[in-house]
């Protein structure tokens, strides 16, 4: 674990992209005559967190020098850090019939989301742009799959957002402007943010636990935007979370929000911008475990606790990392331990693959107590019986 430096929240000023009410009315004479795009959800997350601010420094989907930075040196055309494309992808077609400059209305099921002040489009090279942020070429992983399937061509430009459409989990949404007022409402000075797309697992919060030693309070910050189709769903997930909250976490020293991002399996790339998604959220310390963000076996199983120091000078990020082995519970040890800390072999250690886990569930069998709390078990275990008894009785 990294050493606790202290990094004040207001050193990262917000871009916020919400149409003021004056600029709302304005857009909103000029509607009729724009152009239209739709948008799939992938890009509604991006415009969610551009609006709010949780992308800051952009202000909207980026033009061609910041995206050839970006993809080749982890920062925008100016020099600040920025490890991965925020992108508006089009179609020949689209891009045919869409004005070379000027302004577009971006739609999301038939209604109007977005204004994009659209400055230049351009091609890129998937292929390039899937080799360096992340690591491979193969269709197979699915971050590369999404970069495929997207049209040839980007469009940049300024963004102005008018209204999104009403999402779930509206009570945890919160802005990074409403969680900075809200740790400073409760006196943190330093808060630690973790990023999950998956159920907290006794491992997760003994390395929670731990920051919490050190902070002030804990960020948890579970991505809800869209990820694979395997994964937990996001409403099972924050059950999950809510359960865990209640039973086991102090409750003045833990916020649980949720992050509208959609997850891009980009490894050390996508840990970097998790970091800085919290750094605008407010946080002064990012939780980087085993083999953040990763998927298969694409990523080495601390390549995203080297990326912060490899590619970024310190203090560069406005966020500091807490770095943790992969834990868990040691029979011998009688307790949650790292490398670190235990000296016994493998075979006192409870350790479960995602696939056996997710055997244990469909069975209705609940993992050990030592993997993971009884509470989060029960409701994994009704989620993942639920599909098989709806298909039993079709």
């Amino acid at each position: 674990m990294t050493a606790l430096v202290e990094l004040p929240a207001s050193a990262s000023p917000l871009q916020v992209r919400r149409a003021t009410p004056a600029q709302a009315a304005a857009l909103r004479e000029r509607l009729p005559g724009l152009p239209r795009l739709a948008i799939d959800a992938r890009r509604l997350n991006d415009i969610e967190l551009l609006a709010i601010g949780g992308f800051s420094p952009l202000r909207g989907f980026m033009g061609e020098a910041d995206y050839r930075a970006v993809v080749r040196t982890l920062h925008l055309a100016d020099g600040a850090p920025f490890p991965m494309p925020v992108v508006l992808p089009v179609s020949e077609d689209e891009v045919t019939r869409l004005p070379a400059r000027g302004e577009v209305a971006l739609t999301f099921g038939g209604e109007i989301v977005a204004v994009l002040d659209l400055t230049e489009r351009f091609r890129y090279d998937a292929r390039e742009e899937a080799r360096l942020v992340y690591r491979t070429e193969e269709a197979a992983h699915p971050g590369v799959a999404a970069v495929y399937a997207q049209g040839p061509w980007l469009l940049g430009g300024e963004l102005t957002v008018l209204e999104l459409p009403a999402q779930p989990f509206a009570e945890f949404r919160l802005t990074p402007e409403q969680s900075r007022a809200e740790f400073a409402a409760r006196g943190w000075q330093t808060v630690v943010g973790f990023q999950t797309r998956n159920p907290v697992h006794r491992a997760h919060e003994y390395i929670q636990k731990c920051a919490l030693e050190i902070v002030d309070g804990l960020f948890l910050h579970p991505l809800v935007g869209e990820t694979k189709g395997d994964d937990v769903p996001a409403a099972v997930r924050m059950q999950c979370y809510q359960a865990l909250l209640q039973h086991y976490y102090p409750r003045e020293r833990v916020l649980l929000a949720v992050n509208p991002a959609a997850m891009r399996y980009a490894g050390p790339r996508e840990a970097v911008l998790h970091a800085v998604v919290r750094r605008n959220y407010g946080c002064t310390h990012f939780i980087v475990g085993r083999d953040h963000a990763g998927v298969g076996n694409y990523y080495g199983t601390y390549d995203a606790q080297r990326i912060f120091r490899e590619e970024f000078r310190p203090g560069e990020l406005g966020i500091a990392t807490l770095n943790f082995e992969h834990t868990f519970y040691c029979h011998a040890c009688a307790g949650m331990a790292s490398a670190k800390t235990c000296p016994h072999a493998a075979e006192a250690h409870v350790t479960l693959s995602g696939t056996r886990v997710r055997q244990l569930l469909a069975a209705g069998e609940a993992p050990p107590p030592e993997f993971s709390r009884p509470e989060v078990a029960r409701i994994l275990i009704a989620a993942y019986r639920a599909p098989a008894a709806a298909e039993a009785a079709s």
